[in-house]
């Protein structure tokens, strides 16, 4: 693939260390697809806060990621920012913030991540409304879905159009959408809709039941990598740590070892990039090399780590993919 100026940049740029790695994990990832393999990508953090969406929507459209797992956060903070884009606030010093500056922002409706504060109205209130007529219509009909496919729903339907404040290319979730793109959502109670799910069912006006639940996803997941683990396989692409990434990396293991299934491919590519520090037994901090003996990652299976700021890095290495 002839490469953009982006790219042409960052060869000739970036050399040694971080950026080096970065660079090497990029034609890493390039050579897997070019192979015939397949790519996972997990998202922890805030990244769809950090509007990863502007690239990781076009990686999907054309078809360079084949499943994503992230958590609950990043599923509905991608739609929050399509729907409620205008009406976020950046607060620039916000190393600078009392703990009565703080208090202010919660006053007025807005809950912080970093330098940018969610309006919780015009974003959470706002799916709300929308999402709880799926899980409603799911209990009157008696059926059960994923949380993603919920909001797989929700947005086909159309009816959050009248919302849209960004371009709707740049959403990942709305691009996954239309694919049907496969997605798992590990732990997602912990999000704000599964708080606001979990609310409803104390209330009494839903039952826990219409909501597939994290083993549901462990099952499914394991046949869909039966099914794609052929040929290249499947490649793993973590941004952060967490459970977004611990979750679906364990289906090998369990595969191999549980299921007793010998024959089961190693994940074929690994690369993840985290700030979190090499020690004390963090998952999110541990080398690779660490993963071969969970029967994770073979010998052979090409592994890198970038040691940085994923939301710098990974629009970076998606561009080299994109051949920007």
């Amino acid at each position: 693939m002839s490469k953009g100026p982006v790219s042409q940049f960052i060869e000739k740029n970036y050399l040694h260390f971080n950026a080096a790695a970065l660079v090497d994990a990029a034609k890493g990832y390039e050579k897997h697809l070019v192979e015939g393999g397949k790519m996972m990508i997990t998202l922890a953090g805030a990244m769809s806060t950090a509007e990863l969406g502007i690239s990781l929507a076009e990686m999907i459209r054309q078809d360079k990621v084949h499943i994503i797992s992230c958590t609950g956060a990043n599923l509905e903070e991608d739609i929050m920012n399509l729907v409620a884009h205008n009406h976020y606030k950046r607060v620039p010093n916000y190393r600078d913030l009392s703990p009565q500056d703080e208090w202010n922002l919660l006053e007025n409706g807005f809950n912080r991540v970093t330098d940018t504060c969610i309006p919780e109205e015009e974003a959470f209130r706002r799916i709300q409304k929308h999402i709880y007529k799926q899980w409603k219509e799911a209990q009157y009909t008696i059926s059960r879905y994923f949380p993603h496919e919920y909001m797989y729903k929700m947005l086909l339907s159309g009816e959050m159009e009248q919302y849209y404040q960004i371009d709707p290319k740049n959403s990942w979730v709305l691009a996954a959408a239309e694919k049907n793109l496969p997605i798992i959502v590990p732990g997602w109670e912990d999000s704000t809709m599964g708080n606001i799910f979990a609310s409803y069912c104390i209330k009494g006006e839903l039952i826990p039941n219409v909501m597939k639940s994290g083993i549901e996803y462990m099952v499914w997941l394991a046949d869909w990598y039966i099914k794609n683990s052929s040929g290249k396989g499947v490649g793993f692409f973590q941004i952060g740590g967490g459970i977004a990434g611990d979750f679906p990396i364990c289906v090998v293991p369990m595969l191999y070892q549980d299921l007793e299934m010998e024959n089961i491919p190693f994940w074929s590519y690994f690369c993840q990039i985290s700030d979190s520090t090499t020690s004390y037994g963090s998952y999110s901090g541990a080398i690779p090399n660490e993963k071969i003996t969970w029967g994770k990652l073979g010998i052979d299976t090409p592994k890198f780590v970038i040691e940085s700021d994923a939301t710098i890095v990974a629009p970076l290495i998606f561009a080299w993919v994109l051949g920007l």
